[in-house]
């Protein structure tokens, strides 16, 4: 056999049982021995484009959930199931953010860190994909039984903080058993004159394991989760529009913007999961020039997908009139600005009621 056969068998072989992950592209894939398919393109991409989208996310969804955490601490009592999944999703965001320092410093460089960091860059990321998308799935679900089960819901009133914290405890032992994968394959691979935080798995498990991780994300983390908050919003919305009142359009609005959110943050990155769960089974192959173009869709629609944590607590955490009444007496305490001015930024204009009658609504179960 010819020395650049051996090469090309060799170069083969390898990329069987070895997973380019999140965190960087390899120079070369080889499809058939002989026939190369550059990446530097792709790589190229990632370092000008990724990095300041990564710091984008960081900054803001470290801001925005920070305060949260800071005002469930300080200035409330967890009283709710959805307060307990609030809190939870919060900290899993959190996580996953001070993770993405390094995700900028590995696209716009090689990888400088030690392979712990990897595992744990890796495997922080995983943990997060599936409860962040678990636990808006188990939102859904309480918001649902307060709202239409609201007669069943009263019998377990003084368990609920025991089942929602009973569930979040499911939650991140299942999320944690679903990135072993990440944990156990996560490595630093020296190439020449670079490192790259990767996965690699046993040679004879490779097709196997990554078509069953891309599946499982693919099924816990969007799947399920989507179809959860479709039935359960489906059979809210009928009663809010039955009821009377402002908050009713309020919560409508809120529904709408997460189920668009979360379809179009979602949506398109999974899609590339499953182009690229296709591709590994062999069941549909690409020619080079498309395989490069489904890199930069997948680096671009997990961007994308990121900023799911930027805006979670937008979206359920301070669009509630609640939620504003608390980090209004932050705020407050914290300032020299007096209450009304306060109350102008984070009530609104329109709201001409004291803060002691705006924490409680008559329609307080239909605030999500």
């Amino acid at each position: 056999m010819a020395p650049d056969e051996v090469m090309v068998t060799q170069l083969f072989a390898e990329e069987e049982h070895e997973d380019q992950y999140t965190l960087s592209t390899l120079d070369y894939v080889v499809f058939d021995p002989g026939v190369f398919c550059e990446k530097n393109s792709v790589r190229e991409f990632a370092s000008y484009v990724l990095p300041p989208i990564y710091w984008c996310v960081f900054l803001f969804g470290l801001i925005g959930n920070s305060l949260v955490l800071i005002t469930c601490v300080y200035n409330r009592k967890l009283k709710t199931m959805t307060d307990i999944f609030l809190i939870n999703l919060t900290i899993a965001d959190i996580l996953f953010l001070i993770t993405l320092p390094f995700w900028a410093i590995a696209t716009s460089r090689d990888w400088v860190f030690k392979t712990a960091l990897c595992k744990a860059v890796n495997s922080m990321y995983s943990v997060n994909v599936y409860s962040g998308m678990l636990l808006l799935a188990c939102i859904s679900i309480d918001r649902y039984i307060a709202i239409v089960q609201a007669t069943k819901a009263q019998k377990y009133r003084t368990k609920k903080l025991i089942i929602s914290k009973l569930t979040c405890l499911i939650v991140w032992a299942l999320s944690t058993g679903l990135s072993l994968p990440e944990i156990l394959f996560s490595i630093v691979k020296e190439e020449s004159n670079s490192s790259t935080c990767t996965m690699s798995y046993p040679a004879e498990l490779s097709k196997t394991l990554k078509v069953g991780v891309l599946s499982l994300k693919v099924t816990v983390a969007f799947c399920l989760p989507f179809l959860v908050m479709v039935f359960c919003y489906a059979m809210i919305i009928p009663i809010l529009v039955q009821a009377r009142g402002f908050q009713r359009h309020k919560a409508l609005k809120v529904i709408f913007t997460i189920l668009s959110v979360f379809i179009l943050s979602q949506l398109p990155y999974n899609c590339i999961l499953v182009l690229r769960a296709l591709n590994t089974a062999n069941v549909s192959s690409f020619e080079c020039a498309t395989t490069q173009n489904i890199d930069i869709a997948y680096k671009i629609t997990q961007s994308i997908a990121f900023l799911h944590c930027c805006l979670n607590p937008f979206i359920y955490v301070f669009v509630g009139v609640r939620f504003k009444s608390d980090l209004l007496n932050i705020l407050k305490k914290c300032t020299c600005i007096g209450e009304q001015q306060w109350a102008k930024v984070l009530l609104g204009d329109n709201n001409k009621k004291p803060l002691s009658e705006t924490r409680d609504s008559k329609m307080g179960t239909l605030s999500l």
